[in-house]
């Protein structure tokens, strides 16, 4: 450090909440989406080789995974489907522009990824975690309890 430098901040726990609404647009229950079936198919397929994604980000390491793995729309969920604007949508996942095949896209192995449940609903999941300390906790061990 320059002596014009401050010091270092030492570690410390900082709790962090948030809180904001989301709104969902009408859908149909989920038993009765024509594409749940493909869903369930990937599911049944893959479930037996299945490694939680972030244990996959951290090349293997499922130190920090604990629950059963649990599936997870990682871009678009199930319930948003009517709300999203395919236009947006077509830019970064072409080909999937149509109102008639988006809800089959929402259902497949491109929109879906393997969880453990700690790291899907838990404290420092995907669901619960912001995106930048999800995606920061992947590098640092520990980092949200």
């Amino acid at each position: 450090m320059t002596s014009r430098s401050r010091k270092a901040v030492a570690a410390h726990d900082q709790h962090v909440a948030h809180r904001y609404t989301v709104h969902y647009p009408e859908h149909p229950p989920r038993e009765g989406d024509p594409h749940y079936a493909d869903f369930e198919h990937y599911r049944r397929r893959t479930k037996d080789s299945a490694v939680c994604h972030f244990a996959e980000r951290r090349h293997g390491d499922t130190t920090e995974c604990d629950g059963t793995l649990e599936l997870h729309h990682a871009h678009v969920e199930f319930a948003l489907t009517n709300a999203v604007d395919l236009t947006l949508l077509e830019a970064d996942y072409p080909g999937i522009g149509d109102p008639e095949t988006v809800g089959a896209w929402v259902e497949s192995a491109d929109n879906l990824v393997w969880y453990c449940a700690r790291h899907h609903r838990g404290p420092g999941g995907v669901h619960t975690a912001t995106a930048s300390d999800f995606e920061a906790e992947v590098y640092v061990r520990g980092l949200i309890t």
